[in-house]
């Protein structure tokens, strides 16, 4: 007999890629209880180790996604500087141990679902009572009954497992009205990549490719060009599967993928073009990295119509930014070039509407699979705007738990405005919003007004204006109002240099944690030279001082809940790690 046990909870969130990781974590940080049920034994999906994507997201100068992955990127940077995977994959896992309110279940897989039909809240006819894991290293099945779930698996394993709507495939052009070259609406998708790297060392290494390596040759790589010794080179378009069924046909395509890129190493290696001599084979993935699956359907569904032509929504909850970046079904058999290339107006806001299910009363989802039109997601299905779909869902579901019988949807119809404010404060920009400062603050003369505006990175999205100030280093900015205050909460952005033009190397060095190809002049990262390196804060509230002194800050923001009226409160930078005499600070203000 299997062992069998039951664990009761706010908010389950299936799949611990980066989105499922900022689900759990926005979750509870809010309160919630929370199950994060991974069927791999690392964290990060595309991201980890096992597959080595990167963590792609908005284009254009300040756009960097910040909230959750922000932190996550700065302390990487502190703690990894080599870029080693596997430090990647701990500081990740660390992420989600720090929070007290997750329980973590590795290794363990969606397998089952149970489901109650009747008429719910808003025409929904289904809830999700519970779901099933089997947890492989324990041999245990584990159901988990919550109050509600987020899908971040990327295939949308709870859509055929409770009869949640959902869309697989390419729309035709009259569908929406997109930009595409589809006539007639197909079951095709986006393929899927098995990547390999290499890492160049001080001798000359051989390469005998196994026998079911692909054989190669330079046709085979027209309008492809390997280079090892371009930082910005990861093999993205050894992809396949895209023709086939991208969820049933997996194993088979992935046995590809892998003769693929066994064969792309031989033809670097023995070809005599590339240098290579001196190069090891460093990574090669046994597992495949997708780009597309089952897309839920939602309240909403966002169409390339919406991004390009700069749709605004009264419920913006996340931002992307990445291309309409469309790749051809048949990937890297498919002659000439791999995939569309068309700009959208970065940063273009995402709705909250297409983050739960239609017709599942207490399901959300975020992640590739959100409620999007094929096309869109050539554009949202990029990790940085996920890991911001997956904050706003966690951050969503834990405003939930607290609340009697309350569906996603009355989120939308009541409490939008809230679940923005907390996403704001906590560091997540919305394209079209700003947070919102109390009378009082602005009220006080002596600290600009450039840092109390709720504005908290340079953007033109703001309409001009002035953002943040250089505050010289012992400099002690003080709030003192006239009489105390009410307020909830002091809020701080310091400068973490968003396009990190402080940091070594080109381009894709500076945006990405993690580097593909590992040469021997591949450069170290070091904290971005603007961000903030020790404060002191003293708060005077309700009668009561506290002071927090901050060395060796890793964090661009701080959102700290005040009790009792504000009487004073003060703000010494001391040193940036830049070393420099002064200091950015973008915002200083409370509410």
């Amino acid at each position: 007999m299997l062992r069998r046990k039951t664990i009761r909870t706010d908010l389950c969130v299936v799949g611990g890629g980066i989105s499922g990781v900022c689900a759990a974590i926005a979750a509870a940080r809010t309160g919630a209880q929370v199950v994060l049920m991974h069927d791999r034994p690392v964290l990060g999906g595309n991201a980890s180790s096992e597959i080595r994507m990167w963590v792609c997201g908005a284009h254009g100068e300040n756009n960097r996604e910040t909230g959750i992955l922000e932190e996550i990127a700065l302390e990487s940077i502190r703690t990894n500087p080599t870029k080693n995977y596997y430090l990647w994959d701990l500081l990740l896992y660390t992420y989600v141990r720090r929070e007290k309110n997750i329980t973590l279940l590795l290794n363990c897989s969606c397998m089952d679902a149970a489901v109650e039909e009747g008429s719910f809240p808003y025409g929904r006819d289904r809830k999700i009572t519970r779901i099933t894991g089997w947890q492989l290293t324990t041999q245990t099945m584990i159901d988990v009954e919550a109050k509600y779930y987020a899908d971040c698996s990327g295939d949308s394993i709870l859509a055929p497992l409770t009869g949640a709507a959902y869309m697989l495939g390419r729309e035709s052009r009259d569908v929406y009205g997109e930009d595409t070259h589809v006539q007639t609406p197909d079951r095709m998708t986006m393929g899927m990549s098995c990547l390999v790297y290499g890492r160049e060392t001080g001798r000359k290494i051989p390469y005998t490719p196994p026998e079911w390596a692909a054989k190669l040759t330079d046709r085979d790589f027209e309008n492809r060009e390997p280079d090892i010794y371009n930082p910005d080179e990861n093999f993205w378009y050894l992809e396949l599967g895209g023709d086939r069924d991208s969820i049933h046909d997996t194993e088979e395509v992935t046995a590809d993928l892998m003769g693929l890129a066994a064969g792309t190493w031989d033809y670097i290696k023995n070809s005599g073009k590339f240098r290579a001599d001196n190069w090891d084979l460093d990574f090669m993935g046994f597992l495949a990295g997708k780009r597309e699956s089952r897309r839920m359907t939602g309240e909403y569904v966002i169409t390339q119509k919406d991004i390009s032509g700069g749709a605004a929504y009264p419920d913006t909850v996340a931002f992307g930014g990445w291309p309409i970046d469309d790749h051809y079904p048949a990937g890297f058999y498919h002659r000439g070039r791999p995939n569309t290339d068309i700009k959208t107006p970065a940063p273009y806001p995402i709705p909250y509407r297409a983050l739960y299910s239609k017709n599942v009363s207490n399901l959300f989802f975020a992640g590739r699979n959100i409620s999007a039109s094929h096309m869109a997601l050539s554009s949202t299905r990029v990790m940085a705007t996920c890991g911001l779909l997956g904050q706003a869902v966690g951050t969503a579901a834990a405003m939930l738990a607290g609340m009697e019988d309350a569906v996603p949807h009355d989120i939308y119809l009541s409490r939008i405005g809230e679940l923005q404010e907390r996403l704001m404060d906590a560091d997540c920009f919305l394209p079209g919003l700003t947070r919102q400062v109390s009378d009082a603050c602005r009220a006080c003369t002596d600290v600009p007004d450039a840092l109390k505006n709720g504005q908290d990175r340079p953007h033109r999205i703001y309409g001009g204006g002035t953002c943040g100030v250089m505050v010289q280093n012992g400099q002690t900015l003080a709030y003192a109002p006239e009489t105390p205050a009410e307020a909830r909460a002091l809020h701080i952005v310091f400068d973490s240099d968003l396009d990190r033009t402080t940091l070594e190397g080109g381009d894709t060095e500076r945006r990405h944690n993690t580097r593909a190809c590992v040469m021997l002049d591949s450069p170290d990262m070091r904290m971005p030279a603007t961000l903030c390196r020790d404060f002191d804060l003293i708060v005077c509230c309700g009668g009561r001082e506290k002071t927090i002194s901050v060395r060796d800050n890793l964090r661009r923001a701080y959102h700290i809940p005040l009790e009792g009226a504000v009487e004073k409160i003060s703000l010494t930078v001391l040193s940036n790690w830049g070393g420099s005499g002064s200091t950015r600070v973008f915002s200083y203000d409370f509410r």
